[in-house]
């Protein structure tokens, strides 16, 4: 896109419109959006158009059309978190990610739609391959945009699963970094939370997010992500840790063996896999994150639950009943609670750590599975957009996750996680272009 841009056969006016275009024809159906802002896009997509005429771009993303999840503060745009409590709060300023984009030149289209208060109660979003299943949450609105081509990038957020799970269901390729990669500004309330990049391949993925970087660093104390500019080449590993997770046994038979396939595929190209039954490294892993989701959980809750409880009482009738429920489960939990639940996650990461010194990387799948049929009436469900099970590991550990399209399953995405160690990033982002590029993808039917 950027050499596009410079020759002059494509310019970024031409390329949002064909974006709000795409929107038009299918945001009916996906209902990816809350709201767009054409008229501020347009005006930046024109001042974008007359810095590439005049050779004086202001970064790779410089034109580029991004979308935002309406967990991030915008300035021109209301934030309301996918929460009725929250109805028209318009805190007039930008998230530190969404300044960062501004000043590297991308567009802001406008707000994806979050999953309330970026937890389990869904938005109205679809998925874009079936109107009949989840997008995934609580990323559902930046998952679907870029699954359906609407826009190439977007910006998402992952406490427990929140950009990778949507991805994989979306069939698009995610970052979610090493913890504090990314500045999320004001989003620093829970020690896990993430800022990520949803995007159509590895190359954009990671140019989005090095600009966010390169102009506001990682979160206060944290280095952010480092590296080049340009996007990592191919890597190929010589070795990966297979990680089944606690997701293994209950995962359908088709998505194991489209999976299986797939690593049969990564032996033929000559990668060493190891798994919990060829080294006691990768078994200390496994046992470490057993039920990474229930611990995972017990942390988010609990650090949530006082700002959430103070949104309940101000609010009444206006937050739903998962968020209750939630937030009475977190206030039965204690302080003990909370603090064997940290020592379980220094566990975790400790096991990670150990498992860098055999293997290049670690692969796992996205998502439990191709997504599910989902309605906007369901209350019952507890994850009515999906389960995290393969997520929570690489939340815990604080590591890089890079989601790329591998696997399809009855003609749905199901996405393959490559899990780096922290820091590694970029590396990572390498590993899982060159799995994209280089390994061919499998469909299976059931």
């Amino acid at each position: 896109r950027p050499s596009a841009f410079r020759t002059g056969s494509d310019t970024p006016r031409d390329l949002l419109e064909r974006c709000l275009d795409t929107i038009a024809g299918r945001d009916d159906v996906v209902r990816a959006w809350v709201i767009l802002n054409e008229q501020g896009a347009r005006a930046a997509a024109d001042a974008s158009t007359a810095r590439w005429r005049s050779d004086s771009p202001l970064s790779p993303i410089d034109g580029m059309p991004i979308g935002i999840k309406d967990l991030l503060e915008t300035v021109d745009m209301p934030t309301e978190q996918g929460c009725a409590a929250l109805a028209g709060n318009y805190p007039k300023r930008d998230n530190a990610a969404v300044w960062a984009l501004r000043r590297a030149g991308a567009i802001i289209v406008g707000k994806t739609v979050t999953a309330e208060l970026g937890g389990s109660e869904p938005g109205p979003t679809t998925n874009p391959f079936d109107s009949g299943r989840t997008p995934g949450g609580s990323s559902s609105g930046s998952a679907a945009a870029v699954g359906a081509r609407m826009i190439p990038a977007a910006i998402g957020s992952q406490v427990g699963g929140s950009i990778i799970r949507p991805a994989g269901y979306c069939g698009n390729v995610a970052l979610k970094p090493s913890q504090g990669g990314i500045n999320r500004g004001e989003r620093q309330a829970t020690s896990m939370s993430t800022h990520g990049v949803h995007a159509g391949c590895v190359e954009d993925t990671w140019r989005v997010a090095i600009e966010i970087v390169n102009r506001v660093g990682g979160d206060r104390g944290q280095p952010g992500i480092i590296g080049p500019v340009e996007p990592p080449t191919p890597t190929k590993p010589r070795r990966l840790v297979v990680l089944e997770t606690q997701g293994w046994p209950d995962l359908d038979n088709t998505t194991r063996r489209a999976f299986d396939q797939m690593l049969d595929g990564a032996a033929d190209a000559g990668i060493e896999l190891i798994t919990r039954r060829d080294d006691p490294l990768v078994e200390s892993l496994e046992h470490s994150v057993r039920d990474a989701r229930s611990f995972c959980g017990a942390i988010t809750v609990f650090e949530n639950r006082l700002a959430q409880r103070a949104l309940i009482d101000e609010h009444p009738g206006k937050v739903s009943r998962r968020l209750i429920a939630g937030v009475e489960y977190a206030e039965r939990l204690t302080v003990d609670d909370y603090r064997r639940a940290l020592e379980r996650r220094s566990v975790a990461q400790a096991c990670h750590r150990a498992v860098a010194g055999i293997a290049d990387a670690t692969v796992t799948l996205s998502c439990p599975g191709p997504a599910h049929l989902w309605s906007p009436d369901d209350d019952q469900s507890p994850r009515p957009t999906g389960d995290f099970l393969f997520n929570a590991p690489a939340s815990l550990m604080f590591a890089p996750a890079v989601s790329v399209p591998m696997l399809a399953v009855d003609n749905l995405p199901v996405g393959v996680q490559v899990v780096g160690q922290r820091e590694e990033d970029y590396r990572t982002l390498g590993i899982a272009r060159w799995l994209h590029e280089e390994l061919t993808p499998v469909a299976l039917t059931s």
